[in-house]
């Protein structure tokens, strides 16, 4: 396997066409297990095959925990994009930031708009030595191009259907 390297900075050029323009697409296919329960028991397969766990629900939601869930990988989806978006705006800006870490914390919990269910996003941004008038700025700029972050502020398109 080849050594990972990052993306090249030209991902950062606009795009001026007039439709959606896809660059790669992620598929996860999540079975229901031994509960027939994709949230309590499910295994979430990738179609590439690199992505293969156990989904359980946590210990706060009356689960037994001893896998993943749904908050998790979405937190760690956000995490990596916003951390790869700012190391991306940060090369192009000739910023070393190689000690920046992002964490995000999702959670799950009630809607008071619907009495039904919502996901509110935390992300903290950690880049130790760069001042934080720089680091701010960066930061601003990475919530403005990151997809994840673009899609906690407005909203994503989501089209759902039933097969056959």
């Amino acid at each position: 396997m080849s050594r990972p390297t990052p993306p090249p900075v030209s991902l950062l050029d606009r795009y001026s066409g007039a439709d959606f323009a896809p660059l790669y697409t992620g598929t996860v296919c999540v079975s229901g297990g031994e509960a027939a329960h994709g949230r309590a028991s499910g295994i979430a397969r990738s179609t590439d095959g690199c992505l293969d766990l156990h989904l359980r629900l946590p210990p706060e939601l009356g689960g037994p925990g001893g896998g993943s869930n749904p908050e998790q990988l979405f937190a760690a989806g956000f995490a990596a994009c916003f951390h790869g978006a700012l190391n991306l705006l940060a090369a192009r800006e000739r910023i070393a930031i190689p000690g920046a870490t992002v964490t995000a914390a999702v959670t799950f919990g009630r809607d008071p708009m619907d009495g039904l269910f919502t996901l509110v996003a935390h992300v903290v941004i950690a880049i130790p030595g760069v001042p934080r008038p720089i680091a701010e700025a960066l930061v601003r700029s990475t919530e403005r191009f990151c997809p994840y972050a673009k899609m906690a502020r407005q909203g994503i398109e989501c089209v759902v259907r039933l097969e056959g």
